[in-house]
């Protein structure tokens, strides 16, 4: 699909699947060019999902300017309105899980239900890992320096013991197929600096919709006690553990089949 405008940029999206409607913000460098995505994974079969490339990155605008949360919350409420859609049900996933909170803190009217899934509310409440503080490095550095903070159990002695899978997820954390772009390292720093100052603790009881907070048992980045902390700060919200660390909902299958259920209940 093209590029749309909305508020104030142009925003790649993409829709697909059937089912209410569900919209999906993903996480830090989040870029719908990478595969598998969202629409490659189970949720298109039960909702007719929308995701979209957030500001700086993947092929959205990347005006040079700062960035913060309640613009992007901002972006995905503008986004709906062009899709017609007054409210939806709502997963955010990571850094996109902390633009959620905006948006239902924002546009309460457009969230029905929100999936809060492996994110933190910064403030009080506590911060995800600081991705700010490790920006300079790049490729197997980055990629070595994250395996063992996103999921905990992948510490030195496992890589020692799995050397083959350590490789492998070298590998993948280190690729940037569109590292060389125009605007890309700009508008993914724009980003880090938003994400940065997110903190919504101090007015977290104040979304009211039905919440699911869905974690990794084993996450170094948005760590367990964060997610008690927030599921202990919004009303009413039910927060679920899965197998794996941060990239549980690919770790754990049972998890986007929990968070569909949840959705649709």
């Amino acid at each position: 699909m093209p590029r749309i405008a909305a508020n104030g940029i142009e925003i790649w999206f993409e829709r697909a699947g059937a089912g209410p409607p569900l919209l999906f913000i993903s996480g830090t460098g989040g870029d719908l060019r990478n595969k598998p995505n969202v629409f490659d994974g189970p949720l298109p079969k039960a909702f007719e999902v929308l995701a979209y490339d957030q500001r700086g990155l993947g092929r959205t605008e990347k005006p040079d300017i700062p960035y913060a949360m309640a613009v992007y919350a901002d972006d995905a409420a503008a986004l709906m309105a062009t899709q017609g859609w007054d409210e939806a049900l709502v997963i955010g996933v990571s850094f996109g899980g902390m633009v959620a909170q905006e948006l239902a803190l924002r546009h309460p009217g457009r969230v029905r239900k929100l999936v809060l899934a492996c994110t933190s509310p910064g403030g009080a409440g506590g911060a995800s890992f600081p991705f700010h503080e490790i920006e300079h490095l790049k490729g197997e550095a980055r990629a070595r320096r994250l395996i063992p903070i996103s999921d905990v159990r992948r510490d030195e002695a496992w890589a020692k013991a799995h050397p083959e899978e350590y490789a492998r997820f070298v590998e993948l954390g280190s690729a940037d197929p569109f590292a060389d772009e125009p605007g890309h390292a700009m508008g993914a720093h724009r980003q880090l600096v938003a994400r940065a100052a997110h903190d919504a603790w101090e007015r977290l009881p104040q979304i009211a919709c039905p919440v699911l907070i869905a974690a990794g048992r084993h996450d170094g980045i948005a760590l367990p006690a964060t997610q008690e902390r927030m599921a202990s700060r919004i009303p009413g919200a039910r927060l679920q553990f899965f197998e794996g660390g941060h990239l549980f909902m690919i770790q754990d299958r049972t998890a986007v089949p929990a968070m569909a259920a949840f959705l649709l209940s």
